[in-house]
């Protein structure tokens, strides 16, 4: 996938392509069976497929205060737009000065001028420009200008309403992973780097590894079965893994995102690794003493290993 970082200035741009606008945070369920549509109508008309998106996201910089936390790193956004399909990504940084581009204005320069869409198809509720003064209609009248044609999609729902990230970060702040993996149709994923800790989980018979998190949004404190992409291997291991301030250890400690992988065994410190989220197993608890507290581990590795047997991925 062609990627361009900012498209105001001159570079060699997707022309002539469909074309489909949005934050796109977390590349959803509903996101994705949009960008499915949008890649296979490029197909047919044997033109590119565009996906335009912003980054930061305009809430942090409009109102940081309010800003969401992202559902995914902008690294991880692309690799899932590619994933279904699209051929070429536009990521327009968003500042302040940007903010202020009437919505006509901006429709005009980027889709006509710059990309010169031949089909443009977005949420039927997206909202676009200074004050948010452009949608869909909008578009539908410079599209007839233009010569292109424009199509509102509805939002995809399920028995509790529209799939959205909104329900995703709701879902992954009560720590229900279960309901995440639903809703984006993967496990929640972490990126970052294996860090050097406290060497405590080796102490008690079970070495972790320590995860600095390029990721904005963590799953509530607690236990999780999970699998972690060690990438120097380029293979997927099962873990446990314990996100939280270890109560039975220290009082008042920095929260830390800790994996025990199972039958496993190698330095991996420094390791660029993807850790996914499939079951929440318990809530972190306050053990009366060491002893208690491996022994419930060994209760977790074990319930891990059936919950993956269970599923044929063991």
């Amino acid at each position: 996938m062609n990627v361009v970082r900012d498209p105001f200035h001159p570079v060699d741009l997707p022309r002539g392509g469909v074309v489909t606008v949005g934050n796109f945070d977390g590349v959803h369920r509903g996101h994705r069976e949009m960008l499915t549509e949008v890649a296979a109508r490029g197909k047919e008309l044997d033109v590119p497929s565009v996906v335009v998106t912003f980054d930061p996201h305009p809430l942090k910089i409009l109102h940081p205060e309010g800003a969401p936390s992202m559902i995914q790193t902008l690294r991880q956004r692309e690799e899932s737009i590619e994933a279904c399909g699209i051929e070429a990504l536009v990521v327009i940084p968003f500042t302040r000065d940007f903010s202020l581009m009437p919505a006509e204005e901006f429709a005009r320069d980027l889709l006509v001028r710059r990309l010169a869409a031949c089909e443009v198809r977005v949420g039927e509720r997206f909202v676009f420009g200074k004050e948010k003064g452009g949608d869909v209609a909008l578009l539908g009248r410079i599209g007839k200008a233009a010569g292109f044609d424009v199509h509102g999609i509805a939002d995809i729902s399920d028995a509790q309403g529209i799939i959205s990230s909104t329900r995703i970060r709701a879902a992954l702040a009560e720590g229900n992973v279960a309901m995440a993996d639903q809703l984006l149709g993967r496990p929640y994923a972490m990126d970052g780097l294996i860090a050097k800790g406290d060497r405590m989980g080796r102490k008690i018979g079970f070495p972790t590894i320590n995860l600095r998190s390029e990721n904005e949004l963590c799953p509530r404190d607690g236990v999780y079965a999970t699998k972690v992409l060690i990438r120097s291997f380029d293979r997927t291991f099962v873990c446990v893994t314990n996100i939280g301030r270890r109560p039975t250890v220290y009082e008042d400690y920095a929260t830390t995102i800790e994996s025990y992988i199972l039958d496993f065994a190698a330095d991996v410190y420094g390791e660029p690794v993807r850790l996914r989220f499939h079951e929440r197993l318990r809530n972190e608890q306050v053990f009366p003493s060491m002893l208690e507290l491996t022994a419930q581990i060994r209760k977790d590795v074990e319930r891990t290993r059936d919950y993956f047997a269970s599923r044929g991925e063991w």
